[in-house]
């Protein structure tokens, strides 16, 4: 016996499937296929749904040695954080009163960050700075050294990542008619020198208020600054 011949679906009943599979997939575009991979929900549904939070923009990789150098380290020696209160006399009071060097020793790529102001006079060409760096070579040997910044100014802040062993800071010349006070505050992998040797040989003691900071030249009058 031979099968019975399908009879064909009435038309009106295959427009209404047509129209339900067109309608479901849509709902299944606007409402779970936009939002979890292009990141819109015109129905709302994603959000819902929680399928919205499925979409995430693409990653971006970034070299983390670009240009040679890393941009994540580690280093020996501990984190530290100081205060140096630097008093500086007057333009009369000679260069051996009015100005000096401090620095601190770096190893080559630690990190420094440092912030620093001037109390005792307002106007900024009365104050000098030279922000510089160099080895401590051997007798005999060469020094190599770097030069970050010189100009006229009552404040400056950064950080500095040192290009080599060696000591790194600052040269301060107050040629003003008072005696001023700098105060740095400084935070990072670094060692202080002490007093009477290169880059410290002013003898500044940190931590210290500015009246007792420099015990090699008796102090005079200088503005005090807040703690």
């Amino acid at each position: 016996m031979s099968p019975e011949p399908s009879r064909p679906m009435p038309r009106g009943r295959l427009v209404l499937a047509v129209a339900a599979t067109a309608a479901l997939a849509a709902l299944i575009v606007l409402g779970a296929i936009l939002p979890a991979e292009f990141n819109r929900d015109p129905l709302g549904l994603g959000r819902l749904s929680g399928l919205s939070r499925l979409w995430a923009p693409a990653d971006q990789t970034v070299d983390a040695r670009r240009d040679g150098a890393a941009r994540a380290r580690e280093y020996d020696i501990p984190f530290r954080t100081d205060v140096i209160e630097i008093p500086l006399g007057d333009f009369l009071a000679g260069a051996d009163r009015s100005e000096l060097e401090y620095k601190v020793r770096m190893k080559k790529d630690a990190t420094l960050i440092y912030a620093w102001e001037v109390t005792g006079t307002t106007e900024p060409r009365d104050f000098h700075y030279d922000q510089h760096g160099h080895t401590t070579p051997a007798p005999g040997q060469a020094m190599t050294v770097a030069t970050y910044r010189q100009a006229f100014g009552l404040k400056q802040q950064g950080a500095l990542t040192a290009p080599f062993d060696g000591i790194q800071g600052w040269q301060f010349s107050n040629s003003s008619e008072r005696p001023v006070v700098v105060r740095l505050r400084l935070a990072g992998f670094y060692e202080l020198i002490p007093s009477g040797q290169p880059g410290n040989e002013a003898g500044i003691v940190a931590n210290e208020p500015a009246a007792r900071a420099r015990p090699s030249i008796p102090a005079t009058p200088s503005p005090q600054l807040a703690r």
